[in-house]
C-alpha cells in the first residue's frame, strides 16, 4: 500500500461524508421541487452530483493505492425544511464540515510525509472553500429575499448567475 492504513481509514470515511451530503442535496432538491422552486432544486440536484463524483475521487485514490474501499452506512437525510434558508444553512454547516475533515486528512498526511495523499487533497481543498463560499453567497441571497421573495432567489439562478467565488475568472 502507498499509503498508510490510518489515511486509509480516514479517506473511507470522507467517501461515506461525500455520499451523505450527496444524499442531503437530493432531499433538498425533492424539497424545492415540491414547493414548486424548479431552480433551487436544480441547482441542489447539481450539488448532489458533484458530491457523489468526490466520493468516486476519493474512492478511486484509495484503491489507485493500494487500499481498500470500504462503504459505511450514511445518516438519513433531512427531507422537509420550514424556511428556504434553514435548507440552504444546513447545506452551508455541511460543507464547513467536510472542510474540516478534509483538513484533519491533510494534517494527518504531512505528519505522515505523505506527499501522495498531499498531492491529491490540494485539489479538493480548492474545491471546498468554492463550495462553501458559494453556499454562504447563496444563503446570504436567500435570506435576502426573504421566504415571500423566493421568486427573485429563483430568477437569479435561472439567470445563470450560480453562486459561485469563480466568475472572477475561474472556471465554473
Amino acid at each position: 500500500m502507498l499509503v498508510s492504513k490510518e489515511i486509509i481509514a480516514a479517506i473511507n470515511d470522507q467517501i461515506a461524508m461525500e455520499f451523505g451530503a450527496s444524499m442531503q442535496y437530493e432531499a433538498i432538491s425533492a424539497h424545492f421541487a415540491a414547493e414548486a422552486l424548479p431552480a433551487l432544486s436544480a441547482h441542489f440536484a447539481r450539488q448532489a452530483e458533484e458530491e457523489r463524483d468526490h466520493a468516486h475521487r476519493f474512492m478511486k485514490f484509495v484503491i489507485d493505492a493500494g487500499g481498500r474501499v470500504v462503504l459505511s452506512a450514511i445518516k438519513e437525510p433531512t427531507n422537509q425544511f420550514a424556511f428556504a434558508k434553514d435548507a440552504v444553512r444546513a447545506s452551508l454547516e455541511h460543507e464547513l464540515k467536510v472542510t474540516a475533515a478534509i483538513n484533519a486528512i491533510m494534517k494527518q498526511a504531512v505528519k505522515e510525509e505523505d506527499h501522495l495523499t498531499q498531492h491529491m487533497l490540494q485539489w479538493f481543498i480548492g474545491e471546498q472553500l468554492e463550495e462553501a463560499a458559494s453556499m454562504d453567497e447563496l444563503l446570504k441571497i436567500v435570506e435576502r429575499a426573504g421566504e415571500t421573495n423566493l421568486l427573485l432567489v429563483e430568477q437569479y439562478l435561472a439567470s445563470g448567475k450560480r453562486p459561485s467565488s469563480r466568475e472572477a475568472g475561474g472556471e465554473e
